[in-house]
């Protein structure tokens, strides 16, 4: 029997032959490509979620504690419709779309008790707004200009509230 000696060019005709076949064999279909992982919430959109939940709560409070006192409720609607206008402003700024899903600080009041149940005093209101509003300056520090101003401003009207329902009380 003759052997055949391998010439140059046959090697590399089995080399390129061995190359497309792997080739292929890695591109099959049976081969799931890799989860795309979803991309991360905005920070502002993070925190305008946060600063909407935590008005919200607000606007639900001034209308519990303006139903519990009927003297109380003539006083306290004016911050409450201010509490509702700076809602408005940041809903507009919310991009469309579902919200961030982050994990949120526990509420103020305890899950337990439902929120008709607890009074809610016009000292309770005071604090509320006060720690709001100190609050204000630590969320603008990386975020937009206008939201910036905006939360500047929520600022300075949560500690005028504060000041006014000290005289309130």
């Amino acid at each position: 029997m003759r052997q055949r000696a391998l010439t140059r060019r046959a090697v590399l005709r089995g080399t390129a032959a061995g190359a497309v076949a792997a080739a292929v064999a890695g591109c099959s279909p049976t081969e799931t490509p890799p989860p795309v992982a979803p991309k991360p919430p905005d920070r502002e959109t993070v925190l305008l979620t946060k600063v909407i939940a935590d008005k919200e709560q607000m606007v639900a409070l001034y209308r519990q504690a303006g139903h519990a006192e009927a003297r109380l409720a003539a006083v306290l609607r004016p911050f409450q419709q201010r509490h509702e206008a700076h809602l408005a402003e940041l809903r507009r700024r919310l991009p469309s779309g579902p919200p961030p899903t982050t994990a949120s600080p526990a509420p103020s009041a305890p899950a337990s008790s439902p929120p008709t149940v607890a009074k809610v005093s016009v000292g309770r209101l005071r604090d509320l707004e006060r720690r709001a509003a100190a609050t204000r300056p630590r969320q603008i520090g990386d975020v937009s200009p206008a939201l910036a101003q905006l939360l500047a401003s929520i600022g300075a009207c949560e500690a005028a509230h504060a000041t006014a329902l000290a005289r309130a009380s």
